[in-house]
């Protein structure tokens, strides 16, 4: 078993016959910082949520078996270079660039958290800053995609989100958006990676007020906390310097209210225990 690298939450292995092991970690990250403290069960439920949603969704997808609570085999794949982010909500990072003429979306009376009459599909580049990318620009970019599988990644991407959506609809959630991967498995394209609350927005229905903020049961909880601290800013002035920033330890509680938010999640919409 040949150790390929680590990411933000998984660590990858090669285990031959064109096989891949992932392993999912407890560990945490946000604003592209990786967090000393760990949230306990955050591997398991991951790992669980991946198999879950796998199994329910009705698209090819790379996953062999499950090997453990926190370990999946997975075919070896021709990873495609962009993140394929799927937006049913008027929120996140596509509201500035909208109010920026950035973006534009065919609907009249926008606010912030409102539904979008279609879901919209929002590609980024795979960098360190995710950059948003069009079918327009990918030669600009340099990413080796051609129009054809482009077209087939938006839509297979919202057919995903849909399916989803009634899923998470369903149990009282709201999937206000969603980020994919996939790859090439003999020309074929196949669903990568992996799928759960570190991969998409959720909201309760119950809480859902249009115009607002709304609570997220992802690690937008984290994100929330760094700011209110001041944390992202000091994080930002250490990238424009380009020093290691400091990292903060988690507060107990914290770590408390987001392990208790993803176990939350994971039971609510898989209606199964950890």
């Amino acid at each position: 078993m040949k150790f390929l690298g680590s990411g933000k939450v998984k660590d990858i292995y090669d285990i031959g016959n064109n096989e891949l092991l992932f392993r999912f970690s407890d560990r945490i990250s946000a604003f592209d910082i990786q967090f000393n403290d760990l949230i306990p069960q955050k591997g398991k439920i991951l790992c669980k949520f991946s198999k879950f949603w796998f199994d329910k969704i009705n698209y090819p997808n790379h996953l062999i078996r499950v090997k453990s609570d926190n370990e999946i085999i997975v075919k070896k794949l021709k990873m495609l270079p962009i993140e394929c982010v799927v937006r049913g909500y008027f929120y996140g990072s596509i509201v500035s660039r909208y109010e920026n003429k950035l973006i534009k979306i065919d609907q009249n009376n926008l606010k912030l958290a409102s539904k979008l009459n279609t879901p919209i599909f929002d590609p980024t580049t795979k960098s360190h800053t995710d950059e948003p990318v069009s079918k327009t620009n990918i030669v600009k970019n340099n990413i080796d995609i051609t129009s054809s599988i482009f077209d087939e990644l938006s839509q297979a991407s919202i057919q995903i989100y849909m399916q989803m959506s009634q899923i998470i609809d369903s149990v009282g959630f709201i999937l206000a958006d969603l980020k994919l991967e996939f790859g090439l498995f003999d020309d074929q394209i196949i669903l990568a990676d992996s799928i759960g609350p570190d991969e998409c927005r959720l909201w309760s229905k119950k809480s859902y007020n249009v115009g607002n903020i709304q609570e997220s049961f992802d690690k937008q909880i984290l994100r929330d906390w760094l700011i209110l601290h001041n944390y992202k800013q000091k994080f930002d002035l250490a990238k424009q310097h380009l020093i290691p920033p400091k990292v903060p330890k988690l507060p107990i509680q914290l770590i408390n209210k987001i392990q208790n938010r993803y176990v939350r999640i994971y039971k609510q919409i898989t209606k199964t225990v950890i």
